[in-house]
């Protein structure tokens, strides 16, 4: 009897790699003291950054983005276009860091981008949902690249990290990694379907820690998408994964990137929580087609209606 007791006490469950990963971390946050944080940073630092400069920093960190159902070859042949004229239209103005679609069309920007410096970045592995078998994710994932995609969109296994496998969560994103090589893999981790800071922070180590090169708010598919307070707590958990491992990763917000000031309000958080070094167009991105002709009409006095 004793000795099945000692064995029952022998096999209690251990912590498992991704636990032990996450424990190195403050993951417990309490909402309400992040929403308070986000206020103070928006009412305290926000004026300082809006600025000419600023704003024509965020026009080069945009990703310029067409995912829509009725993209066709003709629509995303002309939103292309549109990138090419505008260094000859804006030669004093930076590029937008990169143009993002559908991968059925990859091939069709990489072949007609002329622009030096504009990545091609394709969403995949079953976007918006991440919901397909995980041969059916390598597979677009992997022909994306072969068309020309330069960076790769992946969706973060959302109903697996909110039932806790974490494991499942982590192979799959570390197989699309092994699919991107040395591409930039950026995943989403839909932070309005994970409802609390916790969840977003783990989520966002677990992306990290499987081989995350960048962690993005949205899809832009769901409500609510980008929000500061989840941008925040992703914030955080890039710089404490850095002081921890010493791997820069980036920041991506997208959705609901609807004014100029949404986009002055995600780069205050940037330059608040993780500083200069990720203010550049290589570590922060803007998701959002809508903000480029806003920002353009900031920036030449005139409203353009250019993209």
């Amino acid at each position: 009897m004793a000795e099945h007791h000692h064995e029952e006490h022998h096999h209690a469950p251990l912590r498992s790699k991704y636990e032990e990963a996450l424990s190195k971390y403050h993951t417990a946050l309490d909402d309400k003291k992040v929403q308070e944080e986000v206020k103070r940073i928006i009412t305290e630092c926000v004026h300082e950054n809006d600025t000419p400069e600023v704003k024509k920093f965020l026009m080069g960190s945009i990703e310029l983005t067409t995912l829509k159902t009725t993209d066709s070859e003709e629509s995303v042949l002309a939103f292309t276009e549109k990138v090419n004229q505008f260094e000859d239209a804006y030669p004093t103005l930076p590029h937008v860091a990169t143009i993002c679609v559908y991968p059925c069309y990859a091939k069709i920007v990489s072949e007609t981008l002329e622009v030096e410096g504009v990545e091609v970045a394709c969403v995949s592995g079953s976007f918006p949902s991440s919901q397909a078998l995980l041969e059916v994710k390598v597979a677009e994932t992997a022909l994306a690249i072969g068309d020309g995609a330069t960076e790769i969109d992946i969706v973060m296994p959302v109903g697996k990290f909110l039932s806790g496998d974490y494991e499942g969560v982590s192979d799959e994103i570390g197989e699309l990694k092994s699919v991107c090589g040395e591409h930039a893999m950026k995943v989403i981790l839909e932070t309005g379907c994970l409802k609390t800071a916790e969840n977003i922070k783990k989520a966002s180590l677990l992306a990290m820690y499987s081989g995350a090169d960048y962690i993005k708010t949205s899809t832009g598919k769901l409500t609510p998408a980008a929000t500061p307070e989840a941008a925040y707590v992703m914030c955080q958990a890039i710089k404490e994964y850095y002081d921890e491992t010493g791997i820069q990763i980036g920041f991506k917000p997208a959705g609901g990137l609807n004014s100029v000031t949404d986009a002055l309000i995600y780069y205050t958080i940037v330059k608040e929580v993780l500083g200069e070094k990720w203010l550049t167009n290589e570590w922060f991105r803007l998701g959002t087609s809508r903000l480029a002709n806003l920002l353009l009409s900031e920036v030449t006095g005139t409203e353009t209606k250019f993209f």
